[in-house]
Parts: C-alpha cells; structure tokens; sequence
C-alpha cells in the first residue's frame, strides 16, 4: 500500500515564510492539479536481484519483539536499484488511549535522523552555494562563542562530532527559547580539544540549525523545506507537522499529561519550539525512500538536483575519529561504523552510511548494493522502555543476506 492520492503535496510551502511568490505560486499548482514529483515505484524483489523468499523471515521477528513489549509497531522499507521492493506495517501506531493500527503513511518523529537529513543536508546545500565552508571555524558564524578552542573548531569537526562540545548542556538552559539557548551555548567551555575525540553531541548540531539560519536568512524549517523537501516532493516531510499529519502520526510518551503525538519528543528542541538542528524533523517512510535514493542517485532524483555530487561525496566520505580505545568511522552528518551502528545491518559494504533516532527510528543507504533500509517505529510508546537497534541492525541483515538474484533486464 503506498501514501493515499488525499495526502499528495500537503505539507506545502505555503506554510514556510519567506519562500519567494514563484515558488508558492508552483506549490499551489502542483496541489490544484495533483501533479507531484512521484515515489518510488513498486517492484517485485526478483526483479531487483533479492530472493522474495527470504524476506519471510522478517515478519517473526518483528511481531515477537512486539509481543515483548520493544516497541507497540513499525514501518519497515527497502528498496534496490531504484525501486521499493519491501514495505509492510506492523502492529499499532498508538496502543494508548485507544489502539490505532500502523499504517505504511503513518508519520514519525525522525529524533536524530533529523541531524543527517535535514540539518547536515542543508549545511551542504550551502556548501554548494559556497556560503559555508567546512573548515570555516565556529567563531565565523557565532562570534560570541567565549571557549578560545571552540571559537576555532570548525563546520567539519560540528558535523563529525569532533568540535568539543560536550553531549548536551542542561535542559534549564533552553527554557526561555532559542534565542536565549544559542546564547547559553555561546558560554560553553570545551570538553576536550577539538579534532581529538568523538562525542556524540546534540549540541554542535543545535549550532549547525542555527548557521543554517544566519548563512541563509530562514530558519532551517523553511531552508529545508524550500531547498531539500519540496523540491524533492517528499511532501510528509518537516518539522512541526501540520494538523492532518499530527494526526496521523505515531504516539510516542506522555508530556504534561497528555499524549505526545505529531509533537517533538526530544525536550530540547521542544524548548526551542519544535524547530533545531539535532531533533525534530517528522517523515514518512516513502518520503525517507525518495531522500534515500536522491543519495544514492549522486543528489538528484528524478531530473531535480538539491546536492552536487561532489558534496554527496563530502558526506559519505570516512572519517576515522578517536572514539574512547576505538576508531570510529563517521560522515558529515552520518555514522558509518560506531558504538552507534548496531542498527547497521552486518552485511552491509564498507560504503554504506545511515543513523538512528531515539525515537526507534533507523536509515542505511549502501551504495554498492545499490540499497536502502527503513525502519521507523514507536519504540517509546506507551511506557519508554522499548529497544529496537538490534532488531532493526537484524532485519537489515536479513535484506542484504537475500541479494543472491540477477536482477531481471
């Protein structure tokens, strides 16, 4: 089943600011005549070189470990050499107050995927338009920065979670909204020297949303938007969904007593209102298929190019970090072999790149096997306690493991 004609191009520009008369005025025909820029379209697994019947085995694991309580349902995608050849749903999108099922266009909260697809996205879309350099340092873009050794780290180290910056500063820090947030961040001091060690941080990336703003002159729900998801008709795709898609989105915990359902889960950028470079992107499963081989295809996809290949490459080229005793292999903006990759799939080539969201949400994209991998669900409803990386790492196992049939010519 794929997203209903009903919901084709909702999440419009029109609801962006500062997006340009001739761009709203295109939005507004592609809704009046239903024309989108379309999905990927459907294909039996034989055609793309998987062995159908190995998918089989997908369906028991993920009912048990719903049965186990890991999460109340998901989405699961993959598609091969342009084409989507797997998706199904499973179980229930809200198990509490009331059982909803999980449908394929049901709309999740992306939590950290946001990092990789919009936030690292648009730096790099600014990159292109040689706005932002990668070795531009921190100072540049925030010259009230006071820590001398965060003043000189660079865009590079923010997107590689090398710049010294710790995990995340205290939460009371974003209560009084971004403004006052960046600014409390500006006062931070490095936890260690910057380009000498890993640390995941959510910090550097709330400063790449904001240098998305200051280099382009919106913030970055209307960058991404209006360079990244419009253009690609990935029209479920955003932040701050709107009413409609609210609605149709997964629950994941209670806030202030009530569900959280199409609001962000992540406090801090709930704090900064719902819109920050580290969490809050909402998509569809169809919608990361299109995004996903928009990477592979080099950043086109179908005659619209939002990335040059060279900046594609920048992204997905290894990094090798200092990660504790180990090293780490990350991108711009995405792992590609970590203490986070346990969502990652063993088969998967040396080439392949993706992340995960808190939420229970995951994204691979191999590029020699011309594959992609989706799993998104609601691994925190009803009672937070779920855990999905090692199922999800798993089933991509399972796909890459049925590569073994010459696609059909």
């Amino acid at each position: 089943m794929r997203l209903p004609k009903r919901w084709a191009c909702v999440w419009s520009d029109v609801r962006c600011v500062n997006l340009g008369v001739a761009l709203i005025a295109s939005t507004l025909l592609i809704v009046a005549t239903g024309i989108c820029r379309g999905e990927l379209p459907d294909a039996d697994p034989s055609s793309v070189g998987i062995d159908g019947e190995d998918l089989a085995a997908i369906r028991p694991m993920v009912l048990s470990a719903i049965d186990q309580g890991e999460m109340a349902g998901c989405v699961i995608m993959a598609g091969r050499r342009g084409n989507v050849f797997y998706q199904q749903p499973f179980g229930h999108r809200q198990v509490q107050p009331e059982r909803k099922a999980m449908t394929v266009d049901t709309v999740f909260d992306l939590a950290s995927l946001t990092k990789p697809i919009a936030t690292a996205t648009s730096v790099m879309v600014l990159w292109d338009q040689n706005k932002v350099g990668l070795d531009d340092p921190i100072v540049r873009f925030r010259p009230a920065t006071v820590d001398p050794q965060l003043r000189d780290a660079t865009v590079r180290q923010l997107m590689t979670h090398q710049a010294g910056y710790l995990p995340d500063n205290a939460l009371s820090d974003y209560q009084q909204g971004p403004g006052q947030a960046l600014q409390n961040i500006d006062r931070l001091n490095a936890r260690y020297s910057p380009g000498t060690r890993f640390v995941y941080s959510d910090v550097g990336f709330i400063l790449l949303g904001d240098i998305v703003g200051g280099q382009s002159g919106m913030d970055l729900h209307a960058f991404s938007q209006r360079y990244v998801f419009q253009p690609l008709g990935m029209n479920h795709t955003g932040y701050l969904p709107p009413t409609d898609l609210a609605a149709q989105s997964a629950a994941t915990e209670k806030r202030n007593g009530r569900w959280m359902v199409g609001e962000v889960h992540d406090p801090r950028a709930y704090a900064m209102g719902g819109v920050a470079g580290h969490a809050g992107l909402f998509s569809t499963a169809a919608d990361l298929a299109i995004y996903a081989q928009m990477m592979l295809n080099k950043g086109v996809y179908q005659d619209v190019r939002v990335l040059s290949a060279d900046a594609v490459d920048q992204m997905t080229r290894p990094h090798e970090i200092v990660d504790g005793d180990k090293v780490s292999v990350r991108g711009l903006g995405w792992d590609i072999r970590s203490g986070y990759s346990s969502n990652r799939g063993p088969g998967m080539s040396d080439a392949a790149f993706g992340h995960g969201g808190f939420t229970g949400t995951v994204l691979w994209i191999d590029p020699a096997k011309d594959l992609f991998f989706i799993f998104l669900s609601n691994r925190l409803h009803p009672d937070g306690k779920g855990s999905v990386n090692r199922l999800a790492g798993k089933i991509a196992g399972v796909i890459v493991d049925a590569i073994d049939v010459p696609a059909v010519r």
